[in-house]
């Protein structure tokens, strides 16, 4: 039996050495990250350390005779030269081998290479840097950490994915990693509420910070309810700091043909409601104020009346992750049912909305990704989810 130590950058390049120096009949007995080179402990690089052997009986399909008895000091040797010394303190006794009998040759010299990969694992378990991933969930884990999807999640994606791959007894393809990445995203958003029901939501109350498009995002969805559904729609406006504002709702209602109610006061808004008791869909419009600001809340609900209303968060997919952690928190007196997602098509990254989905465990009614109106808008779901981020993450 030869016993060889292969050092490289990568798995793919340590493999095709241990095929080069020891034949496609080599077996993998152990592998695990290494640090190597640097100054000082400073700018090492990581490297593949592997562990191979080749049953040089079985190569050569020789029979087996007492001359070609495998040579235990030999064996012991090579592996005493492979085995760091901090290794070898630890005084894991070595296995002898007694001479297989003639008749079970080959089956002997499995057992004792088995009981050799599991001597030089246990030696390794406690001073491996880091696991040695299989080539395409490496791949998969760099695709989802620049997506900024949070570590623990990625860890947890790919820790139910490893399995799957274990059970396979035949080589794993692209298309297989894809369709496990698919079903463990969408299981984990999947009890989640989604979308818009149509039939059962009368008000719908949109907040949000300045400049996450509220407005174009509310013309688009009564343009959706009229055009689509032909839902008899109405706007409410509190946004009463901005002349603009108004301006813009009241050109979108003019368009669309439909009813425009400005509140200033709680007064006014029940009377708004009141007024618009018999039409199918009432959009709220509510003014964007810096979300660090904590009165904006405070005076949101002096002008609004929270209750009967479905309540959904506006978010600029272009916002850091942290950010929307804190919007989502500065509203938390107020009843968020769903968030809408602006702005996806003036970004290439959007882990945010997996990790904002799973951490707050809050559903998606929309997600918006351009400008036009009544285009530019879908409603969520699982699938809408994983279909924005397989564009990035899939391998």
């Amino acid at each position: 039996m030869r016993v060889k130590k292969i050092i490289a950058p990568t798995m793919a390049e340590a493999m095709k050495k241990v095929t080069e120096e020891l034949g496609q009949d080599a077996v993998i007995l152990n592998s695990r990250v290494i640090q190597e080179g640097g100054v000082f402990g400073f700018f090492s690089r990581k490297k593949i350390e592997l562990i191979a052997a080749l049953d040089q009986n079985k190569v050569s399909q020789k029979s087996f005779t007492p001359k070609e008895h495998i040579d235990q000091t030999t064996i012991k040797s090579q592996i005493d030269e492979l085995v760091p010394l901090k290794l070898q303190e630890k005084e894991v006794p070595f296995q002898t081998m007694e001479p297989p009998k003639l008749v079970n040759d080959q089956e002997h010299l499995l057992k004792e290479m088995k009981q050799l990969k599991s001597m030089i694992s246990k030696m390794n378990v406690e001073n491996s840097d880091e696991e040695v991933l299989h080539p395409l969930l490496e791949e998969l884990k760099t695709n989802l950490l620049e997506q900024d999807i949070l570590e623990e999640l990625t860890e947890e994606i790919i820790n139910e994915i490893k399995p799957r791959m274990a059970l396979q007894s035949n080589q794993v393809t692209n298309e297989q990693i894809n369709d496990w990445l698919n079903r463990s995203i969408v299981s984990k958003i999947s009890e989640l509420d989604f979308g818009h029901k149509h039939d059962d939501i009368r008000y719908v109350n949109v907040v949000g910070p300045t400049g996450v498009g509220k407005t174009t995002t509310l013309a688009k969805i009564a343009a959706e309810a009229v055009l689509k559904y032909r839902k008899k729609v109405a706007f409410i406006t509190t946004d009463t700091y901005r002349i603009a504002a108004i301006d813009q709702l009241k050109t979108y209602a003019t368009i669309l043909n439909v009813p425009i109610e400005v509140c200033y006061n709680l007064e006014d808004f029940k009377l708004a409601k009141e007024k618009f008791q018999k039409y199918d869909l009432v959009l709220i419009d509510t003014s964007g104020r810096n979300f660090r600001d904590e009165k904006y809340v405070s005076e949101l609900k002096k002008i609004i009346d929270f209750n009967e209303l479905e309540t959904y968060l506006v978010l600029a997919l272009t916002s850091k992750y942290k950010d929307m952690k804190k919007i989502f928190e500065q509203f938390h007196s107020i009843p968020i049912k769903k968030v809408i997602f602006s702005k996806v098509d003036e970004t290439e990254s959007f882990g945010s909305i997996l990790n904002f989905m799973i951490e707050k465990q809050v559903g998606v009614a929309y997600l918006t990704n351009g400008q036009n109106v009544p285009d530019d808008i879908v409603e969520g779901s699982p699938n809408k989810i994983y279909s924005i981020l397989a564009k990035e993450v899939q391998i």
